[in-house]
């Protein structure tokens, strides 16, 4: 299979930050195969013909709509593709499953309620139901015949999910739990059939728990009036002496964080997948208006302003791209590892991504935030009619807010990511210290200025290994010197986390541009080495940024002098023009009329 790359040095969750990766053994999506570039337009064909002529219905959320085109969706095999066989999915690898998430991502509200239920809403019970439970549910739900929703989150409990109130209590007779409480922003709650519910048993024994529609003493609230995704049914559920056979209860007693924690791994880099598809479509709205709309007797996309917000836009989604399918490489890559050692199938996806953890944090931040950026951009290259209902982008802009909210706000993404990597370390599963020792010593040194760029991107593959010299001193500095009050510094942890996320994102640009001028030769990959080059020009200064504020948090004198040389030698690139090389991307995309990257 041509998706396969070498998987002689795979990489353990976090280890890119303290290893060299080969960029022939780095997945990208000129990788795809046959079957999975006709997946992609399969979901693109979808939305075009099922979705986007009746986007103004769905909107006024006409009843039964949103659920007949998820059944449709069902038939075309859309919601069961990474399911297996013997449940009624498609079987097919995660790669594909990430494909079909880009693909169905810019349907706005659509996107939402199938990522919803083919996520969140199937997902728990595929992972971690009996096969007794996977046998009833999941056939429906990959079919689409039943709907799937999830319910976490509580009025006085959204990132403290622990914290939630939801009581289950054994009835007299040992055959039902009694469920009381309440639980809110449930997506797809007003139509689902199966619900993935947590409750806590004896007050404080988190479980997970399969509510049907019809369970007596089981309501809902009316549709919320929401700022965007207006199409996704978001509703209230209330739970009154609600009677639960015990044989629903998903997991094991008490062990209900197991399946919250585990699914929202997988949910972030979804996330980030449909963010993508999202991103990709805003831009070529924005992209076609700049060149039909004329002020000045000719049209905007001549102006360098506006040259350099679309260039800027396309930079972002490309490098967003490579970060996504590199990572989701990497969790099939270890999926398959667990199957091949005798894991059961749920156990391996789910062993697979907590692997990764740490890059689904990265990926569901850095999607989020790309697409907030792209549809704002929009909104301001349309000018007065961005802000007009009438037009497509008005849309993407109200929709694409609550991404950097739900699967974990960004600013818990953040601190995540850290709090994991060092976690990892502390449990011998990531050498931080040798290399964080490494880089303090060689702060005493004088530094080494090379000898030259003896091979293709020496330069740039030093800038990446010296951003990461850069995080490591300043975590190093930070952990030596704050200990156990480390947590609570919360601004110097999502500094350090911005460092990584820029760092991450920049490598996977360089690693897939590496690939491709490999395979396409210099010249036809010199637009992309634009879009790199310019990248890594501007993370410089961003990392540089992220580092100072991090220093100054908690060093001073000459320890912070020292630090300060230091993050200036490891952030340090020379003179690029950018302006020159946006003119170039920009060029391109006006050419095209759409996104051609």
């Amino acid at each position: 299979m041509s998706t396969e790359t070498s998987q002689q040095q795979a990489l353990a969750g976090g280890e890119w930050l303290i290893k060299e990766s080969n960029p022939f053994d780095t997945f990208t999506p000129e990788d795809f195969n046959e079957e999975e570039r006709m997946i992609m337009d399969m979901c693109h064909q979808f939305l075009k013909t099922e979705v986007r002529p009746v986007a103004d219905r769905i909107e006024k959320q006409e009843e039964g709509l949103m659920a007949s085109l998820l059944e449709k969706a069902g038939e075309q095999g859309l919601l069961s593709t990474a399911f297996p066989e013997a449940y009624g999915g498609l079987g097919k690898d995660f790669i594909t499953a990430t494909i079909v998430n880009e693909g169905l991502g810019a349907g706005h509200s659509f996107s939402v309620a199938i990522a919803a239920h083919t996520g969140i809403g199937s997902l728990p019970i595929l992972y971690f139901g009996t096969e007794e439970q996977k046998q009833k549910y999941i056939p429906k739900l990959a079919s689409g015949e039943w709907k799937g929703a999830y319910g976490l989150t509580e009025p006085n409990s959204g990132s403290d999910a622990l914290g939630a109130k939801t009581t289950a209590t054994l009835s007299a007779d040992g055959k039902h739990y009694i469920l009381n409480g309440q639980k809110c922003w449930i997506t797809n709650g007003g139509f689902a059939d199966v619900y993935t519910v947590f409750a806590k048993i004896n007050g404080d024994q988190f479980t997970g728990f399969i509510v049907e529609r019809g369970f007596e003493g089981f309501t809902q609230g009316p549709e919320e009036h929401k700022m965007g995704i207006k199409g996704s049914s978001t509703v209230q559920l209330y739970f009154q002496d609600c009677k639960v056979p015990v044989e629903n209860v998903l997991g094991e007693i008490g062990r209900g964080h197991i399946i919250a924690f585990n699914i929202l791994n997988i949910g972030r880099l979804k996330l980030d997948a449909a963010a993508l598809g999202g991103a990709k479509e805003a831009a070529t709205t924005t992209i076609q208006y700049a060149v039909t709309r004329e002020q000045f007797k000719q049209p905007i996309a001549n102006f360098g302003a506006i040259k350099h917000k679309l260039a800027e836009i396309a930079i972002r989604i490309w490098v967003a791209e490579s970060g996504l399918y590199r990572a989701a490489k990497w969790i099939d890559n270890k999926e398959h590892e667990l199957l091949a050692s005798g894991a059961s199938f749920d156990k391996a996806l789910l062993g697979a991504a907590e692997e990764f953890a740490i890059e689904c944090a990265i990926l569901k931040v850095f999607g989020s935030e790309t697409l907030d950026f792209v549809v704002d951009e929009g909104v301001q290259v349309h000018g007065g009619n961005g802000f007009s209902d009438e037009y497509e982008i008005s849309k993407s802009y109200r929709d694409s807010r609550i991404n950097r909210i739900y699967e974990g706000t960004n600013e818990i993404n953040r601190l995540l990511t850290l709090d994991m990597t060092l976690k990892r370390a502390m449990k011998g599963k990531l050498d931080l210290m040798g290399p964080a020792l490494a880089v303090s010593k060689e702060l005493m040194s004088i530094p080494d200025f090379g000898s030259g760029d003896e091979e293709p991107f020496a330069k740039e593959k030093k800038y990446i290994v010296n951003f990461k010299k850069a995080i490591l001193m300043t975590a190093g500095a930070a952990v030596q010197k704050l200990m156990m009050s480390l947590d609570k510094e919360q601004e110097l942890l999502m500094n350090i986390a911005d460092m990584a996320i820029e760092t991450y994102h920049a490598e996977s640009a360089l690693l897939r541009l590496i690939k491709l001028t490999e395979k396409s030769g210099k010249e036809d990959a010199a637009l992309i080495n634009d879009i790199v080059q310019t990248y890594i020009y501007d993370a410089a200064d961003r990392i540089n940024k992220s580092g100072k504020d991090a220093l100054n948090s908690f060093a001073e004198g000459d320890e912070l002098r020292m630090m300060h040389i230091g993050l200036k030698r490891f952030t340090k690139v020379e003179p690029f023009n950018t302006k020159a090389a946006r003119r170039r991307i920009a060029d391109k995309l006006i050419d095209a009329q759409k996104y051609a990257f």
